[in-house]
């Protein structure tokens, strides 16, 4: 070999080292053989917990299981590249997958056609418009929906979960309205035509599931419940004295999964659908952008990594882009996803590329098993995630810490059961902003007298915890310049995420300390 070929090799090398880089991140110079085993051994855990979670999160959207597998797999992959936590996975999600079904069930019957194809063309559009919010830097937006509107959805997101659940986990015919009313009224009426063969499907699993977290919370219980209840259902029809010889004449199964892999399709709806989604994206665009940068933020208290919410912004838009064209529901972060995927290991983004990768091959050698699967595990599944989304531990720090937030996010989670959940969602941030200005309209003030020591002096206010981190970031002062103490006795009101110490910030940087006498 001529040692000037080796030469000419390393500037281009260096150059596409740069340019890969520039295109992904600074994660890129970090690889090594070391990273990348840590990679795909957490991103083998991450396939496994996103399978099961899948099938049950495509099925609570009204849509065909393999769509929620897709959904794991090519948004997973687009996100992590283009986003900027290394941590967060994304893909299917429980909010996400009930604000979709709410929304277009009125316009379309669930699982047809014509609703798999709103389903496409809505997450293009929710995909355009964050990418947009990315590209225009307007990623301080996601400051205005306040933690108390997110809560609240989500606490509401929890309710009507369990609430669809229950016909499948009860073996009982869909309901003919798609209100959560209308769904428990159904139930009751048709409750004597409950079958006994579905329960024990979904107390098996709902037993195992509950008994492995309560003991052996690393183990991925909702795939063993998922497996152990499959299993059983299947050795009964087959075994015992009269039984069936397939599950599927007792049982609802998830059936023939059509194809292992995603294809492309380019989603096919007329003007006028188009015009109805329009406001529709908008309103899924702020429930998934909420939970995109709240759960990057959360993910980077424990990493210590810093988040730039434009490009988060930016890499949740273009998977949701290009999902669309390949049979994927709205995606975003997941949390119960993405702090396993911290806690095993991972060290930068690839670790979600093995983790699509991994499922991708998991569906493909295992789809026969997977059509076995009984709509009653799936239904107990989700019961399960209704009942770890009821934080009903925040719920009481949120009455005695704040009564305004208390009060914004109750109300967001009874409009969340009672009416159209994208009015829900905007309702609950109107409430936020009217609850922020009354209290920003009652200062607390007393008269004091002049302070001639300092007659230029300047109060700087601030209102979100994002605010101390940036600036502790930017070397806008002196090197020996040190945070002072602030006095807190003219505080009226601490908010309950300043009170939890729930900041964006990095570990190493500690708030001021504050005196707080008439807080």
């Amino acid at each position: 070999m001529n040692p000037s070929d080796g030469r000419a090799a390393i500037p281009v090398l260096s150059l596409l080292m740069r340019l890969a880089e520039r295109l992904f991140g600074g994660w890129v110079r970090q690889l090594t053989p070391g990273t990348l085993r840590a990679d795909a051994m957490a991103g083998l855990l991450g396939a496994v917990l996103v399978l099961p979670q899948g099938i049950a999160f495509a099925t609570l959207a009204g849509l065909p299981p393999e769509y929620g597998l897709y959904t794991a797999i090519v948004p997973c992959i687009i996100a992590a590249l283009f986003g900027s936590s290394w941590h967060v996975m994304s893909g299917p999600t429980n909010a996400n997958s009930l604000a979709l079904f709410a929304m277009l069930s009125p316009l379309a019957m669930a699982f047809s056609p014509a609703y798999i194809q709103l389903a496409l063309a809505v997450t293009v559009m929710v995909g355009v418009l964050q990418w947009l919010i990315g590209v225009l830097r307007l990623g301080v937006l996601a400051n205005f929906i306040a933690p108390a509107v997110l809560f609240g959805f989500t606490s509401g997101a929890a309710l009507l979960i369990a609430v669809h659940a229950l016909p499948d986990l009860l073996g009982l015919a869909a309901a003919p309205a798609h209100g959560a009313g209308a769904v428990l009224l159904h139930v009751l009426r048709q409750l004597p035509s409950a079958q006994p063969a579905a329960l024990a499907v979904a107390a098996i699993t709902l037993t195992v599931a509950l008994l492995l977290r309560r003991f052996r919370r690393r183990w991925p219980y909702m795939l063993i419940g998922l497996v152990v209840a499959t299993a059983l259902a299947w050795g009964g029809s087959h075994f015992l004295p009269g039984a069936s010889a397939t599950p599927s004449s007792a049982l609802r199964i998830v059936g023939q999964i059509a194809t292992p892999w995603p294809r492309f399709e380019l989603p096919r709806i007329s003007w006028a659908q188009a015009s109805e989604l329009v406001g529709l994206a908008f309103a899924l665009t702020i429930v998934a952008l909420g939970q995109a940068i709240s759960i990057a933020k959360t993910v980077a208290l424990r990493s210590g990594q810093r988040i730039d919410a434009n490009r988060e912004f930016r890499g949740q838009g273009l998977s949701n882009i290009v999902g669309g064209f390949f049979w994927c529901f709205v995606s975003c972060g997941s949390m119960n996803r993405s702090m396993p995927n911290l806690e095993a290991g991972a060290r930068t983004p690839l670790s979600s590329v093995f983790s699509a990768l991994l499922l991708l091959t998991l569906v493909a050698l295992s789809a026969p098993l997977l059509a076995q699967i009984p709509m009653a595990a799936l239904s107990a599944l989700l019961v399960l995630v209704a009942l770890a989304l009821l934080d009903v531990a925040r719920w009481r720090q949120l009455f005695f810490l704040s009564r305004g937030d208390f009060g914004v996010a109750l109300a967001t989670m009874v409009a969340t059961v009672t009416i159209r959940l994208e009015i829900a969602i905007l309702l609950g941030m109107l409430l936020s902003l009217m609850s922020f200005l009354y209290r920003t309209s009652r200062p607390a003030m007393r008269s004091m007298g002049f302070d001639s020591r300092a007659p230029d002096r300047q109060f700087v206010v601030i209102d979100d915890a994002e605010h101390p981190a940036d600036l502790t970031g930017r070397s806008a002062g002196p090197p020996q310049a040190r945070p002072a103490p602030l006095g807190g006795s003219a505080v009226r009101e601490v908010t309950s995420e300043g009170a939890t110490g729930r900041s964006a910030g990095p570990p190493q940087a500690r708030p001021a300390p504050l005196g707080g006498s008439a807080v």
